[in-house]
């Protein structure tokens, strides 16, 4: 019987005591630090925490969570360019550029991006924070953002959140919602977007201005991913991988002495007018290539990808990505090679197969940047929820239906003179290449009439080339610039005949 009643007593008091687990709707919490960037130090306030996604009826749907730095010692702030920053996925948190690449705080990595123990942060002294002010947006199931039930208790329709289209269009409303508060319609703005978020942010472009009525200066595409790529099924869209399986092959030192012994700049133009000029016809040949072609193809595409002929003969020509990140070292050393940046190293549990079990350096950035995160919100920003941050959310299955994000980002364009594009990518990422980005650069206007509005920055490095020192400084230094040539300076938006 007492044992019975402690029992009892032990759950009333647990039951006295339980909260439900629950990220507030809209809330904010202040803190203030100081950066030193350039060599010159100024402070800065941090505002982060929740704002409401609303629907229809004007009730709350959804709650993101989003970081906001501004610099103090501005007096006008009109003339100060907001930078709006989203990782890809889709599914993945603002993380990854927030504190390892434009934000005041970065992780503890190495010069080549290796992470160091004990895991943490430390100054950015190379952040874009000294020439704007940078909020980073976590969609729907990401970070700390969730959907949030209605009066019944349900959960809104995921459909509202979780695709190409629906995601554009509810940011879209969240950035007017967020401007407004924050004062900035006035402000030079800009959309940043990693990975899957290159997609986002082209396709926000367009709806932030016919939507929206928010006309933007700049759009940077960092290692972007291009569905109208990926979904076509058509095998001739892998000629765009080889000029990446080359820079990687330079990497590992697994070419022809005649090419390992040039610079990889020297090397690449060759291989990307190969691609493009000759294996991008030979695919499209299908089984109707002639014998003679098919291999010579193959013989030049061995030279050039550190493959053997006899394995991309058997592959048609068309050699996928997991194949490549399997067999490039398969026989000199066992290892695979990474997916998202292929320095990385990692074993398999067998030599044979046609790709790796795992990415290694998705396993070394997930045990580096999670400690990280979760630490510096908690105990620099002071936002304290028990709610777990995502990393990666549940929003699938994803709706990739109707993707007219190139053209939105065109017709943007076309209607906004100011409006530049910035595309940044790494040689080594193979997950989204840096051809494939330029591929998507060139597609975006057909016409070539706006071409003078693009450029392209590449980088010794992978998907995330920032994670690399050196390209930490450079890839913020060519923010620095494209922002600089992208403001109007008193110029007005027209075009003018020459």
């Amino acid at each position: 019987m007492t044992k019975l009643f402690t029992l009892l007593l032990s759950v009333s008091v647990v039951t006295a005591f339980a909260q439900n687990r629950k990220i507030p709707t809209d809330t904010t919490v202040v803190t203030t630090d100081t950066a030193t960037i350039n060599g010159k130090s100024f402070q800065y306030t941090a505002t982060t925490g929740t704002q409401p996604v609303w629907n229809a009826d004007d009730e709350p749907i959804a709650t993101l969570f989003y970081t906001y730095y501004e610099r103090n010692d501005i007096k006008d702030r009109a003339n100060r360019p907001l930078v709006i920053s989203f990782n890809g996925g889709p599914g993945s948190a603002s993380v990854w550029m927030h504190i390892a690449y434009t934000g005041p705080k970065v992780l503890n990595l190495d010069e080549e991006g290796y992470p160091v123990q004990p895991y943490g942060i430390k100054n950015n002294p190379h952040s874009i924070l000294d020439v704007a002010d940078i909020v980073y947006v976590n969609p729907v199931n990401t970070g700390y953002s969730r959907m949030i039930k209605n009066k019944e208790g349900k959960l809104p329709n995921r459909d509202t959140f979780f695709g190409i289209n629906a995601d554009i269009k509810y940011l879209a409303e969240w950035i007017n919602t967020f401007v407004t508060r924050k004062n900035r319609w006035e402000s030079p703005k800009y959309l940043i977007g990693e990975s899957y978020g290159g997609t986002r942010v082209m396709g926000l472009a367009n709806a932030l201005q016919n939507s929206q009525w928010m006309y933007l200066n700049g759009v940077i595409m960092v290692s972007p991913a291009d569905y109208k790529q990926y979904n076509t099924g058509q095998p001739e869209y892998s000629a765009l991988n080889l000029p990446y399986y080359a820079a990687t092959a330079w990497y590992h030192d697994k070419l022809p002495s005649d090419l390992q012994q040039k610079d990889l700049l020297e090397v690449l133009p060759e291989v990307e007018n190969f691609a493009i000029n000759k294996l991008m016809p030979a695919i499209a040949k299908g089984g109707f290539i002639s014998e003679a072609e098919k291999n010579s193809i193959a013989e030049q595409y061995a030279k050039y990808s550190g493959l053997s002929k006899t394995a991309i003969l058997q592959n048609n020509l068309d050699v996928p990505t997991n194949f490549f990140w399997k067999d490039l070292l398969r026989d000199e050393n066992g290892h695979i090679i990474g997916r998202l940046d292929s320095r990385y190293l990692g074993l398999d549990k067998k030599d044979i197969g046609v790709k790796p079990d795992y990415s290694p350096e998705l396993t070394t950035w997930n045990h580096a940047f999670t400690p990280a995160i979760n630490y510096y919100i908690r105990e620099h920003l002071k936002f304290k929820t028990d709610i777990k941050y995502n990393m990666f959310g549940s929003v699938h299955p994803w709706d990739d239906s109707n993707d007219n994000t190139r053209d939105g980002l065109r017709q943007a364009m076309a209607q906004n003179p100011y409006l530049k594009v910035l595309v940044q990518s790494g040689y080594y990422d193979g997950a989204t290449t840096y051809f494939g980005a330029k591929y998507t650069m060139w597609q975006i206007d057909p016409s070539g009439k706006m071409k003078d509005r693009f450029a392209f920055k590449g980088y010794r490095s992978g998907h995330m080339m920032y994670i690399r020192n050196e390209d930490l400084k450079t890839a913020n230094d060519d923010l620095r610039e494209f922002i600089s040539n992208s403001l109007s300076n008193g110029k007005a938006a027209k075009y003018e005949v020459d």
